[in-house]
């Protein structure tokens, strides 16, 4: 990583947690959202080896486990959890997290549909009657495929799977959302920021 792209992340991080002028400073973790508790206020989260929203590699293991601030003015939004980590559509695979190993897994797909340039306001994944984003990820039983969208990606896609890991939870295929924490304690984060569901430059 060079200088440049280090002091921009370290002032990111800075400014979204407003830790300048603190005499100690924490540390800052990233990454994709597997577990979420809310009566236990606890997250589980795969960690970002790049720290870039923009070209992530969630892959650091084990998942690690924090317990959030109470404080609304340190907690963001809730997040969704999910454990898709990565799809690509080139390559023709799917890389999830397994529950049941508890490791990260790349799964070969047979892709049957895919139709690119889908803006999240797009009719195929937003109803504008009910003013909602349509469900994804949508599991058909009878043909065995799986559809997802990505935001992303702006990417509608459809596919199919191992038959051994077709009858996984539906949020296999889900992508969890992606969050910063900010912590002096691992374990225990003192501002917690939901980077999907917050526009850190929003006046």
């Amino acid at each position: 990583m060079n200088i440049t792209r280090t002091f921009f992340l370290l002032s990111i991080a800075m400014l979204t947690f407003g830790v300048l002028g603190c005499g100690e400073y924490g540390k800052v973790d990233q990454g994709r959202v597997i577990a979420f508790d809310k009566d236990k206020h606890t997250v589980t989260v795969i960690e970002d080896k790049n720290m870039d929203s923009q070209n992530p590699d969630y892959a650091i293991l084990p998942p690690h486990t924090y317990t959030m601030p109470t404080d609304p003015m340190e907690r963001g939004a809730d997040p969704k959890a999910g454990l898709r980590l990565k799809l690509d559509i080139d390559k023709k695979y799917i890389k999830i997290f397994n529950t049941n190993t508890q490791a990260i897994e790349d799964l070969p797909i047979t892709i049957v549909d895919v139709q690119k340039d889908i803006a999240k306001d797009h009719p195929l994944v937003f109803d504008k009657e009910k003013n909602a984003a349509k469900k994804y990820p949508a599991i058909d039983k009878d043909k065995k495929a799986i559809t997802i969208y990505s935001g992303r990606q702006k990417m509608l896609a459809t596919f199919s799977v191992p038959d051994e890991y077709f009858g996984f939870p539906e949020d296999t295929w889900d992508a969890g959302d992606e969050v910063r924490i900010y912590w002096k304690e691992k374990g225990k984060a003192i501002r917690f920021m939901n980077i999907t569901k917050t526009d850190i430059f929003k006046k």
